[in-house]
């Protein structure tokens, strides 16, 4: 992993102290330092395999997979989340946190491990949800559990006995509509730098922003070894990992 670029380090720094309301949009491999696989990036849990099944992961993480076969989509979730169980958040998280003491600071993330929440991170948006948050297909059953140990695959309701889901968006399913609202009203507020962190940004939703930021003139930042869908977008490029590059933008800022 490249050790980031000081000069740049500096550039960014500077900004900061222009700033007040920061966007940090995030993905998988702001956890790569909890030991955390990423998705689709470079060590990426499932880049380019079938399942055992013979299909794609996401058929087998689909809806309709899991109103066909429940134990097939439960079989890769419980893989997901045994993949964090035992990790907690990083640096970069805990960064991210802390400045909510200098700044005005929003979230958006597309991981479901929590850790943002764990964190500390209060204006958060989980769009694609958080794994440890279970609800009943039927009923008003919810609960929110450490991790999958302990309990059948795929599990049922203990109220209704009908099938229990995670909180998550599965693939073919629509984002939920309060946190579509919540990116809004924050776009809406505007922003004064904006950071894409280890996210190969694939989702319009999470490119959206960082191409809007750059044609209105509001500095840029892209953190992630490899470039991306917002890489030609941004203004600062730092080809590292989250942490290492968070803390060297931290020391600098100070």
């Amino acid at each position: 992993m490249n050790d980031p670029d000081l000069s740049l380090i500096a550039r960014i720094a500077d900004e900061m102290r222009r700033a007040r309301r920061l966007l940090f949009i995030t993905g998988a491999g702001i956890s790569a330092d909890s030991g955390l696989p990423t998705y689709r990036g470079i060590g990426g849990l499932y880049n380019d395999k079938v399942t055992e099944e013979n299909c794609s992961i996401e058929t087998a993480l689909s809806a309709g997979m899991l109103e066909a076969n429940p134990a097939i989509t439960w079989k890769y979730l419980r893989q997901i989340e045994s993949s964090c169980r035992g990790a907690r958040f990083n640096d970069a998280h805990a960064i991210i946190a802390e400045w909510q003491d200098h700044f005005d600071v929003c979230v958006l993330t597309q991981n479901i491990d929590g850790f943002h929440r764990d964190a500390g991170s209060r204006n958060l948006i989980e769009m694609h949800g958080d794994i440890h948050d279970l609800l009943c297909t039927r009923c008003d059953y919810v609960v929110t559990v450490p991790d999958y140990g302990g309990f059948d695959i795929p599990p049922s309701c203990p109220q209704c006995k009908a099938l229990v889901r995670p909180r998550v968006v599965l693939f073919g399913e629509v984002l939920p509509s309060h946190a579509i609202q919540h990116l809004y009203r924050e776009l809406d507020q505007g922003f004064d730098l904006v950071f894409s962190i280890g996210t190969t940004s694939v989702f319009p939703y999470i490119a959206g922003p960082v191409a809007q930021a750059s044609q209105m003139g509001i500095p840029t930042v892209e953190i992630n070894p490899a470039d991306t869908n917002v890489t030609r977008f941004v203004d600062y490029k730092l080809a590292s990992g989250a942490a290492v590059s968070l803390r060297a933008i931290r020391e600098a800022f100070r």
